[in-house]
């Protein structure tokens, strides 16, 4: 296992992380996601804990709150041993503020979290996503009293615009609050967009980044083929989520598997390789519902990419130019910026 500092801060943290959101004791909301059982749950786990795995990822919103209590007992003994993220700001119960990022829902929602923890605190604590209804001041100044209590260690943002992630690191800096340390955020070879805006923001910033949806809702593990995208076991089936074209999605995936072949690699861990050779990369949240879906991407931790296979997986993925980026990037042009100047 690879390991690391989470940002600025001295958080050591396996650079694999594995993410419990497929965890349910039974709850039927989201079959295609919520479907590990506790049985499988607990040796995943144990798998996850002999492979070197040290960040455990969940949220109170998955499975009504079932992935922090199965994710506690399948620890049991081993809780110190490790880092556990959970997450505050989607919806966890029926009243109509059971959701968002106010001063009531945050110091509320890490109480309940730490009882289905079984723990007295948490390493890091995730504002999971936007509040447009909260004032930041507000969710700032909450998320602080969390970290004053002794509640969480450290905190982090999630699905956040980058402006908004900046403008909330500064109102930290200039209050004297508790600073976000990372963000997580979704990043693939069919998802790089944070890489025109997050990306340079976070390196201004010295925040570490986790990955979430690697593997683009299981798409880059190959299961799915051009003409069947409804698999029955398949994520995409019932929580299609990312907006990635899927034709682009079936070249890419022709590109890989040569590269994959000549490692004797699976496809799943060459997506998740390229991602730790990415910079800014801390750590990589993998997601499985089975043993041998972990089995796999565990082993992407001893894969090199070279520098060739990099390129290629690069240019098979570029992003397309939007303004003002293809502004920027024309004025750096000599040709242009002669004419410009002239």
């Amino acid at each position: 296992m690879q390991y690391t500092t989470l940002g600025q801060s001295g958080l050591v943290v396996s650079r694999l992380a594995f993410g419990t959101m497929t965890f349910t004791a039974g709850n039927a909301d989201m079959p295609s996601v919520y479907k590990t059982g506790t049985a499988a749950a607990e040796a995943m786990i144990g798998r996850a804990l002999d492979a070197g795995i040290t960040l455990f990822d969940t949220a109170d919103g998955y499975a009504g709150g079932e992935s922090e209590t199965m994710l506690s007992r399948a620890l049991g003994v081993d809780r110190d041993r490790v880092a556990i993220t959970t997450k505050v700001g989607f919806r966890n119960g029926p009243a109509l503020d059971r959701q968002g990022l106010s001063r009531r829902h945050i110091l509320r929602s890490i109480d309940e979290s730490l009882t289905r923890l079984g723990t007295d605190r948490v390493e890091l604590y995730v504002a999971h996503r936007e509040d447009p209804h909260t004032p930041l001041e507000e969710t700032l100044d909450a998320l602080d009293a969390v970290v004053r209590a002794g509640k969480a260690l450290y905190l982090g943002v999630s699905n956040w615009q980058p402006w908004k992630i900046a403008a909330a690191l500064e109102i930290q800096r200039a209050r004297g609050l508790a600073p976000f340390t990372h963000a997580q955020m979704h990043y693939s070879l069919l998802g790089r967009d944070i890489e025109r805006d997050f990306l340079p923001m976070a390196a201004r910033y010295g925040l570490g980044l986790t990955v979430w949806s690697p593997l683009s809702g299981g798409f880059l593990t190959g299961k799915y083929d051009r003409g069947n995208m409804d698999r029955a076991d398949g994520r995409l089936s019932g929580f299609d989520l990312l907006p990635f074209d899927k034709a682009r999605g079936f070249d890419l995936l022709d590109v890989m598997r040569p590269i994959a072949a000549a490692h004797g690699a699976s496809l799943a861990q060459l997506a998740i390789a390229w991602l730790l050779a990415r910079p800014g990369v801390s750590s990589v949240i993998l997601g499985a519902s089975r043993m041998d879906q972990l089995d796999d991407t565990i082993a992407a931790a001893g894969l090199r990419l070279s520098a060739d296979e990099i390129a290629a997986l690069d240019t098979a993925t570029a992003l397309a130019p939007v303004y003002p980026h293809w502004f920027i990037q024309g004025l750096a042009d000599a040709p242009m910026a002669a004419a410009l100047s002239a």
